[in-house]
């Protein structure tokens, strides 16, 4: 058996919230977790949306039904059959993105990756093409094969929080403690917020990032 690969022309969607005008101090990319789409993930982002913030929700490029062959459609990130593929597949993705939203605007990008989106979020921020300012981690992990102490200089210059739940049911005390751990010993500065919540986005953490 031999593998064969093409490469073809597709569409992606992606759904935004607010305008970029003269009026517009910053845009957020929000990228969801495994099993969400990113017009429903876009909704929890309400709070923040106050006339001068574009905030801009990429949908994961594989849709499935959530429960079998019915039901609702949800989208992932990536799986583990052909990884590397799906990464430069969405790297490429949300560079175009980047470019037809942003371009070469001098403005400030705030990238937030939620659960699986967090590794998709820090995969892009150091592969691809284009300029973030911040880098919010929410209820989500670096992924282990970016080598982080060759890229600590890159990583410092971003803003970078860590948010997690004090009731996330995906981790744990020891994993948080873990995770915290890891990612310092890699020379990577981050600030660490605990919220009150489980594994989901909250109003009360956002409003305190802005």
């Amino acid at each position: 058996m031999e593998k064969h690969e093409i490469e073809i022309k597709t569409k992606a969607r992606f759904f935004t919230l607010g305008d970029l005008n003269e009026e517009t101090e910053e845009v957020w990319i929000v990228l969801h977790g495994y099993g969400q789409l990113a017009n429903r993930f876009l909704k929890k982002f309400e709070s923040i949306d106050n006339g001068k913030r574009l905030i801009v929700a990429p949908e994961g490029l594989s849709r499935f039904y959530w429960k079998g062959f019915s039901g609702n459609v949800v989208a992932s990130w990536m799986t583990k059959e052909d990884r590397l593929d799906d990464i430069d597949n969405y790297v490429n993705y949300l560079d175009t993105v980047y470019k037809q939203i942003i371009g070469d605007k001098k403005i400030k990008v705030r990238l937030l990756g939620f659960s699986q989106g967090t590794a998709t979020a820090c995969r892009w921020a150091i592969q691809g093409d284009s300029k973030i300012d911040q880098l919010i981690m929410w209820a989500g992990a670096f992924p282990e094969d970016v080598n982080y102490f060759e890229n600590s200089d890159f990583f410092n210059k971003l803003d970078i929080k860590f948010l997690v739940g004090n009731e996330d049911r995906m981790f744990t005390k020891e994993q948080i403690k873990a995770h915290r751990d890891m990612i310092a010993d890699k020379g990577v500065d981050f600030e660490y917020l605990e919220f009150e919540g489980d594994h989901n986005i909250y109003d009360q953490p956002l409003l305190e990032l802005v």
